[in-house]
């Protein structure tokens, strides 16, 4: 009878899904996988305690998820598995089989009879077992990494920030519900290898074969973020002393590595002394700071970061703002540490907002410039990333469909916060707002809206139109003029009602979509200042008398 129930409730699915799946082709899958469904949202994750075993040889993975939730008012639930992977079976606590529907990525199980409404710590342990997809350019596209080392040694990992965490494990695969008590990962290894995962190692037993390494991260962490690494690691640590007290690091890396890895890790320190300034205290003291050597470029995991970057500075040896500043530090230490604050703290609840993470992580590479070269270092390297933006589709994705928007959340993304950063005119309370919104938002899932409506009420001013204008469309506001015995000026290439004061060789000016007009000395020679990321154009038919800045 509860399978015929399960049935019945699930066949309104794909009449629930039609209004999102109509919209530019996105299927009934997508708005399932993108969206908090009916679902989701009737239970609360509070722990994910995972144990896992892969195999080299047949690049496959076997594993148990024990999920803790708190459970309202929610007849069916939806976990999700990704094929090739699969849910060999799934019981209570108390181990009683609870039986389920596949559809698909996506497996249904009623909680009628098994567990009670408006109840807590309840408590559901999943079996799986499977070949997960491997990744063919991680961390680019999601999936496990099989690889080896230099010695011959097995490495392993998984990238899968895009895919999500169900590419691999059993979980429920929502942005906005993190496990608020953590996670817990034991991971599996062969007796030369050793098993390196998220948080501080709590415990390592042994059998004849096999050796067992269990972490523990005890905030809440995004379901992309818990990996395992195995390879044939060793370790060195250090400490640093920061605003919330000392703080554990550690370094996990190949041993022929190790001395290249003492030497350029000494970054770390810089690093967090430079964006605990801008940003607040580092989130995750409780979990220790560590970076782990990975088969590929990098990857922002929650006190475990993955780093691929070849112990040399740059972004693999190359700076990508084309100034040079970028090749006196290491790229991947400060870009995915940066994470560490906006998107492992402060994350997106739907993947259509993924520029909280990405634009925020990328201006902390001109706030660590700033702090350690000084602004004019800083701002050569955030207007040199321009060369990088594409202008091809609004930032923001469609909502509720697992779609993210343009990959220039990266760099126009930290430009537009560079842009209201000259706005904002005043870099203490610029300061303020970045720490404050650490305060605020600590260890939450957010929304767009909640970023911009905090920005604006900080400082103090409307900047709705500046979100929708660099977030919303793909236009660059471009700023006209011409000079007859005065200068006449106005903003084109925007959203209605446009308005945005910007610093000039003139002084401040604040052009809308309508013509003004101000008095100039003449022979006057008329440029805005660089840090706004704007055209301009001077549409005088003898032409452009003044090198413009963009």
């Amino acid at each position: 009878m509860r399978i015929f129930k399960l049935l019945l409730l699930l066949s309104s699915i794909t009449l629930w899904a039609q209004p999102f799946s109509s919209r530019k082709n996105y299927s009934e899958t997508d708005t399932l996988r993108g969206s908090n469904t009916e679902y989701r949202k009737g239970w609360d994750v509070r722990h994910y305690d995972l144990v896992i075993e892969p195999d080299f040889n047949t690049q496959s993975i076997k594993g148990i998820n024990v999920i803790k939730f708190d459970v309202d008012e929610s007849p069916v639930i939806q976990i999700d598995l990704q094929h090739p992977m699969a849910i060999d079976s799934i019981f209570t606590s108390d181990s009683i089989s609870v039986p389920f529907i596949k559809k698909g990525n996506f497996y249904y199980l009623t909680l009628t009879g098994y567990f009670k409404n408006n109840t807590k710590n309840n408590e559901l342990r999943i079996y799986f077992s499977g070949k997960p997809v491997v990744a063919k350019k991680a961390p680019w596209d999601g999936g496990w990494i099989f690889t080896r080392d230099e010695n011959n040694n097995h490495w392993m990992t998984v990238a899968c920030e895009g895919e999500g965490a169900s590419i691999w494990f059993p979980c429920k695969d929502y942005l906005g519900d993190e496990p608020e008590e953590g996670a817990t990962i034991t991971i599996c290894t062969d007796r030369n290898l050793k098993g390196v995962g998220n948080g501080k190692l709590i415990k390592t037993t042994e059998d004849k074969e096999k050796t067992y390494y269990t972490w523990q991260v005890v905030n809440p962490i995004n379901n992309y973020n818990i990996i395992p690494y195995i390879g044939d690691y060793v370790n060195f640590s250090d400490t640093y002393i920061g605003e919330k007290g000392t703080l554990q690091l550690e370094y996990w890396v190949l041993p022929y590595n190790l001395d290249k890895a003492k030497d350029q890790f000494k970054q770390v320190k810089e690093m967090l002394q430079a964006l605990e300034y801008w940003f607040g205290p580092y989130p995750f003291y409780e979990d220790g700071y560590k970076l782990v050597e990975a088969p590929h470029l990098g990857m922002e995991h929650q006190s475990a970061i993955a780093y691929g970057n070849g112990y040399i500075n740059g972004y693999s040896g190359y700076d990508r703002s084309g100034t040079g500043v970028g090749l006196n530090w290491d790229f991947i230490i400060v870009h995915e540490s940066g994470h560490e604050w906006f998107g492992n703290s402060i994350s997106n609840a739907d993947v259509a907002d993924m520029w909280i993470h990405e634009a925020f992580a990328t201006y902390s590479e001109t706030l660590f410039v700033e702090y350690h070269y000084g602004k004019k270092a800083a701002d050569e390297y955030i207007v040199g990333q321009r060369k990088n933006i594409q202008n091809d589709i609004p930032i923001i994705g469609l909502y509720g469909v697992h779609q993210e928007g343009s990959s220039d959340m990266y760099d126009k993304g930290a430009n537009m916060l560079h842009t209201i950063r000259q706005i904002i005119d005043d870099d203490d309370k610029f300061r303020d707002i970045l720490r404050g919104l650490n305060k605020e938002f600590y260890h939450q899932t957010v929304t767009t809206r909640q970023i911009e409506n905090y920005i604006s009420q900080k400082s103090g001013m409307d900047l709705s139109k500046i979100f929708d204008q660099y977030l919303r469309t793909p236009r660059i506001p471009t700023l006209i003029y011409y000079i007859d015995k005065g200068i006449s000026y106005q903003w084109v290439n925007v959203i209605p009602d446009f308005t945005m004061e910007i610093n000039t060789s003139i002084g401040k000016i604040k052009p809308t979509t309508q013509w003004k007009s101000a008095k100039i000395t003449q022979g006057t020679c008329f440029s805005v200042d660089k840090n706004y990321y704007i055209d301009v154009r001077n549409i005088n038919k003898t032409g452009d008398r003044c090198k413009s800045q963009r």
